[in-house]
This record gives C-alpha cells, structure tokens and sequence, in this order.
C-alpha cells in the first residue's frame, strides 16, 4: 500500500460505507475503505440481496402450486432446497465482486482487513496477511453495521437454534419451525419456510405482528398469514428453550400462563446491536447508547472528523438509509451543505408474501402528532391489473392532513407493493399534497392506479369501489 494518508478513511464496506466511498472518490476526495468480511457487508452477502432470492424461489414455487388458475398444468411439483439456497448464494458472490470493481474504477483505495481508530485522524489496521498498517486520515467515516441480536436462553447453536445466517444456510428444511419476533427478517423467514411446507409459528412480543407498520396493515397481514396455515401468537414471550435431541421445547408465556410447544428448529429474529465493539470509540470520546453510536442529523459523533452512518448509527435499520447517509456525509466532507436524511421519508419493505411496504407516519401516529386526517383506502379486489395477475387480496392506505393536504403516510400490503411505494416516497420528498396526486394521471391497466384511488377515496372522491 503505497498511500498511507487520505482525505477520508471508511471503516466498513456494507451499503453505507462503499456508497460513502464511490461517492467521496467522485467529488475528488483520496479515499480508502477497510472492510474486515466481505465488499457490500451483511446487506448483499447475508440479508437483503440472498433473503430476496430465496424469497423469490418461494414466490415461484407458490405460483406452480396454482397453475391451474391460470390455465396451466404442472405435475410433481417440488423444490431442492439446496439449489434454492446454491442461487441465492450466487446472486450475492455476483454482486460482491461487482462492489469491489466499483471500487477499483472510482480509485478508492480497499483493504481487507481489521480497524481500530488510533487517535485523533488515525486509523489501525490489521491485514489479512497479520501485517499492521497505519492509515492518517482528515476524516474517518465508521460504517461498521450491526449483527442479530441474542438473548439469554435463546443463543443459537446452528442446529436447533438459528439466526438468519443459519436460516440462509440450512442444513435441513425444518418441518416444525418457530419463529421469535415479527420484524421485518422474522416475517421474511416465517413466509419463506412456510409457503415451503414448514408448520410454522410466530411469537410477537408486542401485542400486534409487524409493529411498526399501520395496525390496519398488520390485521391483513396476520389474516393472509393465518389463511396460508401460519399460526400467529401475539403478546407472547419465548422464556426458555429446552434443547433435546432433534427438538426444542419451547416454553411461550401467553395471557400470564406458560405453555410448552415441540419444535424441531427456532429462528431468533429479536432485533440486531451495533458493531461498536474493538473500533476504539470510548478512547476518543465517542458517545454509544444501547450499543448505537449517537450523532447529530448529520452523522456526525462529536468528536471532530468523525462520522458513523448506517445500522452503527441506530434506526431505521435499512440498507438504502445508510447509502443515503454515506453519500451525505461524502458530500458534507468534500465542503457540500447537503440535506440531512428525514427517517419519516424513507420507506420500509418486507417481502413476504404478501409483500408490505410503508412511508411516513401510521394513522395512530399522524393522530397523536396532532394532525386531523383524511384516510383513503383501496383494496386489490377493485382493480384489473391485481385481478388479471392473479393477486387480488391486498389494500392501499393513504393519511393526510385535513387542513393542508400533505401526505402524512403511505402503508401497502399486497403484491408487488415494495416497487410502488417509491411513487409515494417521491410525494413526500416533493412535498406533495392530495390535490398533485388527484391531478396525475396513472396509467391503465396497472397496480399503480390503486394509489391514485386511495388518494381519491380520502376526499370522497373514489370511482372503482
């Protein structure tokens, strides 16, 4: 490595930290990122890209099973796990190496290998080869991510206990399978192995699946789930895991009594802790509440020249907040006065089946922020693309504010929602209100007419239902 010193340092190649360092090498920034795993970080190599590929793989599988409805025939129908899973790996090792050519043509400087901050501007690495580098650099940016979080009783063995590496990569297809926690990746799993044939069953803690979504949302949600045999326990808590041979005994405290339910594999999705750990933060000050890394709106530690973007630097937890913030902070370093990133605008995707996708704020919160508001709804059933895909269960909710017609929120369930809710996204972002969305005119036949619809149902105005 012939240069030592640079402009910015990125500790962390996941989606936040190679966006942060494409985007300082484009402004003219020397830039050098330290990645100890893998280019493209969890995101690519072990969540959203191989989540969505076996997902895909379930979705199709789901399709043959109704053949029939469409005027096919197919027989024997039947999956191997194993290929299912040799894609998905596939896919990702086919974006990771894409990462590293990014990296390479935009001259960003990348080093495999462990970094802890020296001081002040400096930063230790430990290479692959057991050598010790030390890098200067005006600013550091840490892009360090999180990992699944494990409670007492409940660690995962990678046999009977997995997370969503093991989930990923399994062994085995579980026949009894349950599932703690109603996130996102809990869901994503749960629908997976479900739709797979797997007996599956979810235990939310909190008193509704999907917690942060709309409660109108999660309801449907929990009905399409219970109708594709997927057994749903709410207000519920996993105390103890009693391992055996082959089986879990699960003991799930519901209404203030203790039950005991068998299970052959568990998947731990109860959330994920930062990866402060070994940076050396605490030497320089660097401020860390429940294992997040505390900043300023942009992403700034307080600690002069020190930024800490993406899961490190707390919710939401999304790939596309933390490329959003690693190019704001790219662009605040290279002299820029760049927006800061406004977590109400930014959407949340699950994809399971049905996929659900939301922005901005629920109807509850909307009401207890003070906002009286205009609720619009539409539902698949009245609309031709949905009924001609074959997809008609599913519905679309809008909230505004009744006095100045700004878009409030957006929440979906249905299929192929994670692609239409960008629509509303760019509403928001453009500050758009009910009367904008009422005058565009969407094109026909397609899903994205439902928002347009939704949108005229708030204000009494809706035609096809």
């Amino acid at each position: 490595m012939a240069d030592k010193s640079f402009d910015m340092i990125v500790i962390g190649a996941g989606p936040g930290g190679y966006v942060a360092a494409i985007r300082g090498a484009q402004l003219g920034l020397s830039v050098a990122v330290v990645e100890r795993e893998h280019m493209g970080g969890i995101c690519l190599n072990w969540g959203c890209i191989p989540t969505k590929a076996m997902l895909r793989s379930s979705e199709v599988f789901h399709l043959m099973h109704r053949a029939k409805e469409f005027g096919l025939k197919a027989e024997r129908i039947d999956y191997d796990l194993e290929a299912v899973v040799k894609r998905s790996r596939a896919v990702s090792k086919q974006l990771n190496s894409g990462v590293g050519h990014l990296l390479k043509k935009n001259k960003v400087t990348a080093i495999m290998g462990e970094a802890t901050l020296a001081g002040k501007g400096k930063v230790k690495v430990k290479t692959e080869d057991g050598k010790t580098e030390e890098l200067t650099g005006k600013n550091i940016v840490l892009a360090t991510g999180a990992r699944a979080r494990e409670l007492p009783g409940l660690e995962a063995d990678g046999e009977l206990v997995w997370t969503y590496k093991h989930a990923l990569m399994p062994k085995r297809m579980p026949e009894k399978l349950l599932v703690i926690g109603s996130g996102a990746i809990g869901i994503e799993f749960a629908s997976f192995y479900n739709t797979l044939g797997a007996d599956t069953t979810v235990v939310e803690v909190m008193d509704r699946i999907l917690p942060v979504e709309d409660a109108e949302i999660s309801a449907f949600a929990k009905k399409a789930f219970e109708k594709q045999k997927m057994k749903i326990m709410e207000k519920a808590m996993v105390k103890k895991l009693d391992r055996g041979k082959g089986k879990v005994t699960a003991h799930i405290e519901v209404k203030g009594k203790v039950e005991k339910h068998d299970f052959d594999t568990v998947i731990s999705a109860v959330g994920i802790v930062g990866n402060t750990e070994g940076l050396g933060l605490e030497d320089l000050g660097i401020k860390v509440e429940k294992s997040h890394v505390v900043t300023d709106p942009h992403c700034r530690t307080g600690v002069d020249g020190i930024y800490a973007i993406g899961d490190l630097a707390g919710a939401p937890w999304l790939a596309h907040k933390a490329s959003h913030e690693g190019v704001m902070v790219a662009e605040l370093i290279a002299g820029g006065d760049p927006h800061p990133v406004e977590p109400n605008a930014i959407a949340g995707c699950t994809y399971c089946h049905p996929q659900i996708a939301s922005v901005g704020m629920t109807e509850a919160q909307a009401k207890e922020a003070g906002h009286k508001v205009k609720v619009g709804r539409f539902p698949f059933i009245g609309n031709g693309k949905a009924i001609a895909l074959g997809e008609s269960e599913g519905m679309i909710k809008t909230i505004f504010d009744e006095k100045t017609g700004e878009l409030l929120g957006a929440h979906m369930v249905g299929a192929e929602v994670t692609e239409l809710i960008q629509g509303y996204v760019v509403g928001k972002q453009l500050e758009t209100t009910e009367e904008d969305l009422m005058h565009a005119v969407f094109p026909h036949p397609t899903l994205s007419e439902m928002m347009h619809e939704s949108v005229l149902d708030a204000y009494g105005r809706v035609i096809h239902v």
